[in-house]
C-alpha cells in the first residue's frame, strides 16, 4: 500500500516550517529478514533526510516493518460470495465451498500468528460476513491486540448487521465502490448493489467506525473515478483506496479491459492533487495507492515539478519504503489455508497451515519465488533491472508479469513510466512487454487449485 497522504502531509508541513519532519521512530526490516531471524537485533535505515540547508538528521523510523515483526496478513475465511464481480481475484461465487478452515484451525493459526508478531489482519472473503463466526474471529483478533481490519462488498450491512460491526471494535471497514450507480451495479453484477453499499457507508460513518471507499480501476470505470473522489468527501468517508487492476483471478481474464498507461497518470494525478489539497486544508482523509509501485516514482517527479527543494528528502522516503513488499511484509491465508505471497498469488501455494505452522511456511526461503521475493534486490529482469527508481519500487507487481509471461521477474507491462522516465534509451518503449489478452492455459500446475 502506498500511502499518498503521509507524504502530501509531510510536504505540507516542510512548506510551512521550512524542514522535512523527522518521521516517528521506526525500526526497519529489511528483505530477507523476518520474526524468526530479527533475534532482537533489527537493522536501521544508515541515511538520513536532508534539509534546504544540507543537513542531514537521522532516518529513524523510515521502512516497511519495524524489525522483528511479522507481515500483514490479509485472511480470505470464506470464499462464498454473494456477487461475482468481474474483476474477483479469488473467483467467488454463490455457493459453499469445500474444505474451509474452522474455527479451532482458525484459532491454531491466530495464535501461531500472534506469537510470530503479525501486526494486522484483515478479514476478507468471499464476503467476510457471509461466514457464521466472523464476529468471534474478529472479536478474538481484537482480545489478542491484532489491528482488525474488515474487508467487505457493503450489501449485506443493514442497522442491526452495522450495529454489531460497530460493538465490534473493527479498527477499519473497507468497502467497495467500483463506480457510480450504473457503472458499480455492472460490475458487481447485481442491480441495486451501489445503493446498497452506499447505505452501509452512511450506517458505519454515523456510529462512528473508520471506513474507506476500495475502487478498482480499469477501461470500464474509469470515466467514474472523479465523482467517487467526490462522493467521498460528500459522505465525509476517512479512506479512499485506489487499486490498480492485477491481473489475478477474474481480474487476470479481464486484463484486457486494464486501464491504459495514459489513463493511469491522469488517474494519478487527479488523486495527487486531491490529497495535496486535503494536506494543505487540513482535511481527516486519507489517500492510498495499492498494485502498482510506480505510484512512489511518479509521486517523486510530481514533487520535483512543484517542490524541487523536497524532492531528495521524499525520495530517501521513499528508498526506505522499498515498493512492493509481496512475500515480505504482507501475506496471505485463503479459506482452505493454503498460503501466499500476497493476495494476487492464488495460482500459487507457498504452504499449507494445516500442515505446518504460518511462521515456518513464512520463514521458508527454500521455495524459488519466495526466495526471490525476499532477496535484495530482487532478480528481475527487462526495463525493470535497468530502471533509476529500481530503489524506490522494488521491481512493482511480480503477478502481472507472471501471467503475461511465466515468467515472475519479466519486467511488470502495469508500469506506466516512460522510457525517459526510468532512464532507458530512447524509444525502447517499442519494445516493451505487451499487454496480450487471457489465454485459459495453466501456466502452473497449482492454477487448477482455485479455478
Amino acid at each position: 500500500m502506498f500511502r499518498i497522504s503521509q507524504y502530501m502531509r509531510e510536504i505540507a508541513e516542510a512548506e510551512q516550517t521550512g524542514r522535512y519532519p523527522i518521521p516517528a521512530p521506526r525500526l526497519r526490516q529489511q528483505p530477507g529478514r523476518n520474526a524468526s531471524d530479527a533475534k532482537g537485533s533489527p537493522t536501521q535505515d544508515a541515511a538520513g533526510l536532508a534539509s534546504p540547508d544540507g543537513q542531514r538528521r537521522p532516518l529513524e523510523g523510515v521502512g516497511r516493518s519495524p524489525a522483528g515483526v511479522g507481515p500483514v496478513v490479509i485472511w480470505n475465511l470464506i470464499r462464498r460470495c454473494n456477487l461475482t464481480c468481474k474483476h474477483c481475484y479469488a473467483l467467488s461465487a454463490d455457493h459453499e465451498y469445500a474444505g474451509e478452515l474452522s474455527w479451532n484451525e482458525v484459532v491454531t493459526v491466530m495464535d501461531d500468528l500472534k506469537a510470530f508478531r503479525v501486526p494486522v489482519l484483515i478479514l476478507s472473503g468471499g464476503e467476510p460476513l457471509m461466514r457464521p463466526d466472523i464476529f468471534d474471529i474478529a472479536d478474538r483478533s481484537r482480545a489478542m491486540g491484532f489491528y482488525t481490519g474488515l474487508s467487505t462488498n457493503g450489501t449485506l450491512i443493514d442497522a442491526p448487521m452495522a450495529d454489531r460491526i460497530a460493538a465490534t471494535g473493527f479498527n477499519y471497514v473497507g468497502i467497495s465502490l467500483d463506480g457510480l450507480r450504473e457503472t458499480h451495479d455492472k460490475f458487481r453484477r447485481l442491480e441495486g448493489a451501489f445503493d446498497r453499499s452506499l447505505a452501509a457507508v452512511r450506517l458505519l460513518h454515523v456510529r462512528g467506525v473508520k471506513v474507506g471507499l476500495r475502487y478498482t480501476m480499469t477501461a470500464l470505470n474509469a470515466h467514474d473515478f472523479a465523482p467517487l473522489l467526490d462522493l467521498m468527501r460528500t459522505e465525509q468517508v476517512d479512506k479512499f483506496y485506489f487499486s490498480h487492476l492485477n491481473y489475478a483471478g477474474r481480474g487476470n481474464i479481464h486484463r484486457g479491459q486494464d486501464a491504459q498507461h495514459l489513463a493511469t497518470r491522469e488517474a494519478l494525478d487527479l488523486l495527487f492533487e486531491r490529497a495535496w489539497d486535503a494536506a494543505t486544508r487540513g482535511l481527516d482523509e486519507e489517500y492510498v495507492t495499492g498494485n502498482n509501485d510506480a505510484d512512489g516514482p511518479y509521486l517523486l517527479q510530481w514533487v520535483q515539478a512543484r517542490f524541487p527543494r523536497w524532492a531528495d528528502a521524499l525520495r530517501e522516503r521513499l528508498v526506505a519504503w522499498g515498493g512492493n513488499s509481496s512475500g515480505v511484509n504482507v501475506a496471505n491465508i485463503d479459506n482452505l489455508g493454503h498460503v501466499h505471497p500476497d493476495t494476487m498469488w492464488w495460482h500459487h501455494t507457498i504452504g499449507d497451515v494445516r500442515q505446518r505452522p504460518f511462521s515456518q511456511i513464512w520463514s521458508d526461503t527454500s521455495e524459488p519465488l519466495m526466495a526471490g521475493l525476499k532477496a535484495h534486490p530482487r532478480p528481475v529482469e527487462g526495463r525493470c533491472a535497468s530502471c533509476r527508481h529500481f530503489v524506490l519500487c522494488g521491481g512493482n507487481t511480480r503477478t502481472r508479469a507472471q501471467q503475461l509471461t511465466g515468467n515472475p521477474w519479466a519486467e511488470d507491462p502495469g508500469c506506466y513510466l516512460t522510457d525517459e522516465e526510468i532512464g532507458a534509451l530512447a524509444g525502447s518503449d517499442a519494445g516493451r512487454l505487451a499487454l496480450t489478452p487471457f489465454r485459459k492455459i495453466h501456466i502452473l500446475r497449482q492454477e487448477t487449485d482455485h479455478v
